[in-house]
């Protein structure tokens, strides 16, 4: 009976399927077990062997948490909006919704093919009306929702319009626009709708405002910092300037110490939480004002070390601080204006990571030290962030390195605040054990003591506050994009107003290009149906708009972050059609119990994914305000690249061997054109549709092979060394991919991919067959099992229940090859080893478990079978192997119980016929013996 893997994955694959056999019930008296991917784009590449890492590895988890009683959620779906499927409509004119579908389907087959024990029915995609539906729904209500900072969490609008209302804004204690005017109870009441409205955008926890964003002119669009890699856009390589734009923008500062706090209560990656506390940046210090000389006008600086303020002796804005373009003199506008044009070219990502480069402008203007009333020269310099703070920096050189070497380029005074310390080679950014100097009033105070007395002088004399900042900037939510989510959104007298939540989805309309307009609209701008009629509820060709019931709608979209921060919670109830999810529904589910992705989604998805699940519990709408207890960040599978070598300015490649001194340019070759002994197929080569340039080029061989170089680099399709899973399940099994892959070495470590290496695993799991059959099918004995063969599967259900539990699944497959190992030798084959061998293997090999499993002659999956007892006293040892030794050297050894007393040992030895051999008669000095030890006898 051969192992047909081909024959028996499709059937199982059929049968899962068919059976609805990992379809999780929402009421169950089984303890409940939540395992979540996060979930994938859909490329029209599809899946390599490096994507399914951490889907085998929460899928081995799923099937384990089943064999143990639980009532597992593991669901699946596609995160189907983003720039790719617009940039290849843009490119080819075919609607993002047609490739995307192309894609999703190749990307359905390959995971199918992997045998995933996904939940298919709850399949989510966020580019389908009826799950954006509820995108646009959650947006509708943080447009309704304000930030109460007494009670610490979001409250709706209403209860603050009350407030209003009863007494006006002068109590109120928000998470609102810096510089809000106060007003009465009267005074609001008597403003203009619009003016009420006005106010509300300055507190609500989605808003409109202008802000600088990253954009990027190739592709239309603004793009997020964490879209932005060396100053260009992520896709396509292209150039981000820094520009002004009015923006949705989600208030996520309101949760910044929230979000911080919470990284205490979940068991996260700490490289992770350290991202997230970075990019939070919390950090304790004061408000400083300074007045502008001959301007009404203020800069606020965020400091801290207030203690140092008197060793100001200039001041930095960042080039886009609205001040700058006022306060410049005529003699320095022209310098301002061409450096301000400068740093729209680089981005703060490559501004901040710059940290070489020196330069600046001044400005022209003073500002006025509060304490001293001394003048002090006002620069912009692009290391400034208008982003960060208050975009401002009251620059200490003698305190701060950076400071420091700005003032040393461009001959600015470096006064000494600091006693008994040399600040001639460099700045003194200690604070222990250092006393302040020349600094009036902190004369003689250190650190500690200078910070609390300045802010008291700060506060007394109305020059500032002391504060704690965040380095968190509330999100920019706006794209000009076509693929994302429209907003629920239409404009009256230039206010956003919130469509009903009666009347949604609103659908992304067809357009006839995906590029924005001609005057610089968004692509939204090219359709002509798309405004709102307020009185039908619906909408309309923009034709209308000038009536007054026919209003513009949205002309921006969501970005890809908006769909994936809630998409866990929609797992729970994917089918509801009346709500995001039922109460009954989250009450039962409450939160992802294991979650496995990359650790590049730090501070991208996984915080503003924070953010929303914090902000719904607030609402009362979920009953956790974390969504995931246990994350892990699986590592990386690199590729094998492969290169050949052109002589340089000929067509000519040599090969590897024969490289020597010569000037040779390495290009990557197509892995799929290599052998396992690193032999390229040249005529593969020259006839490849890459290599069009090559096709008469000539080949310099080594003992008649063209041998190529390897090196391990990212596996990625512009490297050509992409090693599609399809193949490996065709020739090798699904079954061997997803142990070789844990074989590789610990989940969260990169390691590299070696397709040869395959080959072993296919063999272990050719031997674990021939253990259940012979030539004529099950081979399977109901006789009682030896001690041995016990021992055997007792140590391996302990090993392989500790490494699932501690997630170290490749130490499982070494496990599973000595188990595999022991019982051939044994020539075991007995029903109470195997089956529970099976149950074991199952999580990791589920197509040849359940083959096998049904082989034995059961009716139900392998899959819900209870999880094998451990039973410690098939480990306990009764019996000890002794070496029996003569004058220090083993010469047999003999098998005795354990609870043998000493001289029962010496008596038995003594009997024995090989003892009697080897002493031939004569009597022994001396009888050694340690019980459970040794057995020396000394002639």
């Amino acid at each position: 009976m051969q192992y047909n893997h081909q024959e028996i994955e499709k059937k199982w694959q059929k049968y899962w399927a068919d059976q609805g056999t990992f379809k999780a019930e929402n009421n169950s008296d089984k303890p409940k077990y939540y395992v979540l991917d996060m979930f994938p784009y859909p490329s029209g590449a599809g899946l390599h062997v490096g994507h399914p890492l951490g889907y085998i590895a929460s899928d081995i988890y799923a099937r384990y948490k089943r064999h143990k009683g639980f009532n597992v959620l593991h669901p699946q779906g596609y995160d189907s909006f983003g720039l790719p499927a617009e940039q290849y409509a843009i490119q080819t004119g075919q609607h993002p919704a047609i490739t995307t579908e192309t894609n999703i389907k190749t990307y359905r087959r390959q995971l199918d093919n992997i045998g995933f024990s996904f939940d298919w029915s709850r399949e989510v995609r966020t580019s389908n009306p009826e799950y954006y539906k509820w995108t646009q729904w959650i947006f509708i209500q943080l447009f309704n929702s304000w930030y109460n900072k007494d009670i610490d969490k979001a409250e709706d609008i209403t209860t603050l319009v009350a407030t209003f209302e009863a007494e006006g804004n002068a109590n109120v204690n928000a998470v609102s626009d810096e510089d809000i005017r106060v007003f009465s109870a009267e005074e609001w009441k008597h403003f203009s709708e619009k003016q009420q409205q006005e106010i509300l955008l300055q507190y609500r926890l989605t808003f409109l405002s202008d802000t600088e964003v990253n954009w990027c002119p190739a592709l239309g669009t603004v793009l997020a910092n964490d879209e932005i890699v060396n100053g260009v856009s992520e896709r396509g390589g292209h150039p981000v300037v820094r520009k002004k734009m009015t923006q949705w923008s989600m208030r996520i500062s309101a949760y910044a110490q929230r979000l911080l706090d919470g990284l205490q209560n979940i068991d996260w990656p700490q490289p992770l939480k350290d991202s997230q506390t970075n990019w939070i940046g919390r950090s304790q210090g004061a408000m400083v004002s300074f007045d502008v000389d001959g301007h009404d006008a203020k800069i606020d600086v965020f400091t801290t070390r207030p203690d140092t303020i008197f060793g100001v002796s200039f001041m930095t804005l960042a080039p886009e601080h609205d001040l700058v373009k006022r306060i410049a003199s005529d003699e320095q506008r022209k310098a301002v204006e061409e450096y301000i044009k400068a740093t729209a070219k680089r981005s703060e990502r490559d501004r901040m990571a710059d940290v070489k480069t020196i330069s600046g402008v001044f400005t022209g203007a003073y500002a006025l030290h509060p304490f001293t009333g001394k003048q002090v020269p006002i620069w912009i310099g692009d290391y400034v962030l208008a982003s960060y703070g208050t975009g401002a920096v009251m620059a200490v050189p003698c305190g701060d390195q950076r400071d420091y070497d700005f003032a040393k380029h461009f001959g600015l005074e470096i006064p000494n605040i600091f006693a008994d310390v040399d600040i001639s080679e460099k700045a003194n950014d200690a604070k222990d054990g250092i006393k302040l100097a020349n600094s009036d009033f902190l004369d003689g105070l250190n650190y500690k003591k200078g910070m609390k007395t300045v802010i008291y002088e700060l506060e007394k004399r109305g020059f500032g506050y002391g504060k704690i900042n965040y380095r968190l900037r509330d999100a920019v939510f706006s794209r000009q994009r076509y693929w994302g989510e429209p907003f629920p959104v239409y404009y009256k007298d230039g206010m956003p107003q919130m469509i009903d939540a009666a009347y949604l989805p609103i659908v992304l309309p067809e357009v006839e290009k995906y590029l924005p307009t001609e005057d610089g609209k968004p692509p939204l701008g090219n359709a002509e149906v798309w405004a709102w009629n307020s009185i039908e509820n619906r909408v309309v060709s923009n034709e209308l708009i000038d009536n007054e019931t026919v209003f513009p709608l949205e002309l921006n979209t969501m970005p890809g972050w908006a769909g994936s921060s809630w998409y866990f919670n929609r797992y729970m109830d994917s089918n509801n059609k009346g709500e995001f999810v039922s109460t009954a529904a989250v009450e039962y589910w409450k939160e992802v119990d294991l979650y496995i992705g990359g650790s590049e989604h730090a501070t991208g998805h996984l915080l503003y994914a924070r953010f929303w699940q914090k902000f719904l519990f607030d609402r009362g709408l979920l009953p956790v305000d974390e969504f995931a207890k246990k994350l892990i960040n699986q590592g990386m599978i690199l590729g094998t690249s492969a290169f050949v070598y052109r002589v340089e300015g000929t067509n000519t490649f040599v090969s590897k061997g024969l490289v020597g001194d010569k000037k040779v340019q390495a290009i990557h070759a197509d892995v799929s054109l290599v052998n396992s002994s690193d032999e390229l197929d040249i005529e593969e080569f020259k006839n490849h549709p890459l290599n069009i340039d090559f096709k008469d080029a000539d080949f310099i061989l080594e003992d008649g092979k063209y041998i190529v170089g390897r090196e391990v680099e990212k596996m990625s399709k512009s490297k050509y060394n992409v090693v599609n899973p399809d193949l490996i399940c065709e020739e090798y099994g699904a079954d061997s991919l997803r142990l070789f892959e844990m074989f590789l070495g610990p989940l969260e470590q990169t390691k590299p991919w070696k397709t040869s290496g395959i080959s072993g695993v296919y063999s272990f799991l050719k031997k674990l067959w021939k253990l259940f059959t012979d030539e004529n099918g099950i081979n399977v004995s109901d006789a009682e099992p030896t001690k041995d063969e016990l021992k055997t599967l007792h140590k391996t259900i302990k090993k392989v229940e500790e490494d699932i539990e501690n997630f170290s699944f490749n130490t499982s497959v070494s496990t599973f090859m000595i188990a595999v190992n022991e019982l051939t030798a044994q020539k075991c084959n007995k029903r109470e080893i195997l089956e529970p061998l099976l149950v074991l293997i199952s999580p990791y090999a589920p197509h040849i478990a359940e083959e096998l499993w049904s082989q034995l002659g059961h009716s139900e999956s392998i899959a819900t079978v209870a999880f094998p007892k451990f039973e410690e006293k098939h480990l306990v040892e009764s019996s000890k192997n002794y070496p029996v030794s003569f004058n220090g050297k083993m010469r047999f050894t003999l098998e005795l119980p354990l609870d043998m007393s000493k001289d029962e040992i010496e008596k038995t030895v003594m009997a024995h016929e090989k003892t009697q051999q080897q002493l031939q008669g004569r009597e022994p000095k001396k009888v050694i013996v340690v019980p459970g030890k040794i057995i020396n006898i000394v002639g």
